[in-house]
């Protein structure tokens, strides 16, 4: 992948990039065995031709004359993604001198004797080739919105799923607790249903809370993990309380998801942000929400923050950063700033010609992105 090309969501992907791929379940033991034999090897001729002994039984995956494929009743087993681990051969084969392949046999071996993660998530970073679903880029392509499972578009200014999934997987691990602060109609927690992850969700709306919740029950809780959405305002709500109904004190990720000041009116409460009667005050109202959220984020834990601008009397107010600073000033650190794309709202469905005749006239351009903002609590 180039650096200018910009990284795409997979509609639905499922959890670790690796189960989209055929696999190989290598013997452990006598695959690391014969990797220290091709590392004895004092030519780059013999290693090929080991290599060359390996490969064809890693791209069947039957048993083989060699005994490593499909043992699993002989010791232990290593299930490896069978492309990169094709890749990770053909590298060593194309290697043009000894010490490049020695060094690419001792790199695979760590992969299969080594598991490396970080504090915040479970990517092994000693297999990073095999996580294509996990994107890094600052350009992220969404061509629709996952609807899949409980995931519904019935709510209008719902956010695409594929975003608290990534979020979750680069910045929590299996039975972390997540809260999302403007739960909406609960994309996040059923994700989080998805992932392993605890999810608490706090909404303004009862009824849209009410919706969230029969949402979230659809989704299969496979690992058993909690999911639970709270009623009220989220500037002035006791997050501590609403914790230690669940024995914690802490929360390793929060969401925030706000409505876009007043590009859509989401209820008739003054409480609500998209009835906020000025830019400013539609800041003060957000930086209220981080201020009661920011006590119960774990320090060196993530803030990730799904915002737009908007246009108002013909002038382009920018949303995004203004929401930024907020967050700047309660003592975040700003690891990055992602540009996602949408092609098309329900507000602007089947008007595309309308918006363009609408952009040249007013000399503005047409909004196709938003922004997805990451902080880290230092």
């Amino acid at each position: 992948m180039t650096m200018s090309q910009p990284q795409q969501f997979e509609t639905r992907a499922t959890e670790g990039s690796q189960n989209q791929y055929g696999k190989v379940i290598l013997n452990k033991e006598r695959f690391v065995q014969i990797i220290d034999e091709i590392l004895a090897a004092d030519s780059l001729p013999k290693i090929r031709l080991r290599i060359a002994e390996l490969r064809p039984a890693i791209a069947t995956s039957r048993n083989d004359s060699i005994g490593i494929v499909n043992i699993a009743s002989n010791g232990d087993t290593i299930s490896m993604r069978r492309d990169v681990l094709s890749a990770d051969l053909g590298q060593i084969s194309e290697s043009q001198t000894l010490e490049r392949a020695i060094y690419y046999l001792n790199r695979l071996k760590a992969s299969i004797v080594e598991v490396k993660t970080s504090k915040i998530n479970e990517i092994n970073l000693k297999r990073w080739k095999e996580y294509d679903e996990v994107l890094t880029d600052s350009l992220w392509i969404v061509p629709k919105r996952d609807t899949s499972g409980a995931h519904v578009s019935e709510y209008w200014g719902n956010f695409v799923p594929q975003i608290p999934r990534q979020m979750m997987i680069r910045y929590t691990k299996r039975n972390d607790w997540v809260l999302d602060v403007f739960a909406g109609s609960g994309t996040t927690l059923i994700e989080c249903r998805r992932l392993g992850r605890n999810g608490l969700g706090i909404e303004l709306n009862p009824k849209v809370a009410q919706r969230a919740r029969e949402l979230v029950e659809t989704e299969p809780n496979l690992r058993q993990i909690t999911t639970d959405i709270a009623v009220g305002d989220n500037t002035t709500l006791d997050i501590k309380d609403m914790l230690a109904q669940h024995q914690i004190e802490k929360v390793q990720l929060l969401m925030m998801h706000p409505p876009y000041h007043n590009i859509i009116r989401f209820s008739e409460d003054k409480r609500d942000l998209s009835n906020a009667e000025t830019t400013e005050d539609f800041l003060t109202m957000f930086g209220r929400t981080v201020d009661n959220a920011t006590p119960f984020l774990e320090k060196g834990r993530y803030l990730a923050l799904v915002i737009g601008d908007k246009y108002a009397k013909g002038e382009w107010i920018p949303l995004g950063f203004s929401c930024m600073n907020e967050v700047l000033k309660r003592g975040y650190m700003l690891k990055a700033v992602v540009v996602k794309n949408f092609d098309e709202t329900k507000g602007k469905r089947n008007q595309q010609e309308l918006w363009r005749y609408r952009a040249l006239v007013g000399g503005f351009y047409i909004f196709k992105h938003e922004y997805i903002m990451i902080f880290k609590k230092q």
